[in-house]
């Protein structure tokens, strides 16, 4: 039988953790302080502390009040969508004659999204700018083959294939005896 915790302290839930550091991350991103952070939401400074420390048991108007301060939707807090480093999928074959439709990635809200069209000649390197502080990109390969995604971690990749990784480091594109087309999706925090 587990022993129960010290009195008057709970054990820190995987659920509060996770929506502690996502409140956390998306006050971060907005350059916005705690202090502010309280004040917008209607909260007391010790309050969000705790909650950004995975200790509180937030209701569900708290979990709202956060979200609007933030200017997100509140399924962004709750989403377990931390990126922990590249994301890959490799292409796959549709079935001949029917319609395919497949998931590749689900962006949440509180983004500003854009696509790009990205066409590199054959036997090109190209250094990727890092991009603002949280932006993810998306490469989804349409035709040619290309060695893409962070400069620590890159992966080979043909058509249909997507990756996703983060945009805010170093990283580059390198293809090798024909053309590459690829469809680009940079995903940044709405900055406040």
């Amino acid at each position: 039988m587990t022993p129960p915790p010290p009195t008057g302290r709970r054990p820190v839930s995987s659920t509060a953790a996770a929506v502690g550091a996502k409140i956390r991350l998306r006050r971060q991103q907005r350059g916005m302080s705690a202090a502010e952070m309280a004040r917008r939401a209607g909260l007391s400074k010790a309050t969000l502390s705790q909650l950004e420390s995975g200790n509180g048991n937030p209701t569900i108007d708290t979990l709202d009040a956060i979200a609007i301060a933030l200017r997100i939707p509140i399924a962004d807090l709750l989403a377990r969508d931390a990126d922990t480093g590249p994301v890959f999928r490799a292409g796959t074959d549709a079935e001949p004659g029917e319609v395919s439709r497949e998931l590749l990635r689900r962006i949440s809200s509180g983004n500003s999204l854009e696509i790009w069209r990205l066409r590199i000649p054959p036997e090109t390197e190209l250094a990727g700018v890092p991009h603002a502080t949280g932006t993810i990109e998306h490469l989804l390969i349409a035709t040619g083959y290309v060695t893409a995604g962070p400069v620590e971690a890159p992966q080979d990749l043909g058509p249909g294939d997507m990756l996703a990784f983060a945009g805010d480091a170093p990283h580059f594109y390198r293809t090798g005896a024909e053309e590459v087309d690829i469809t680009v999706v940079f995903a940044s925090p709405i900055s406040t």
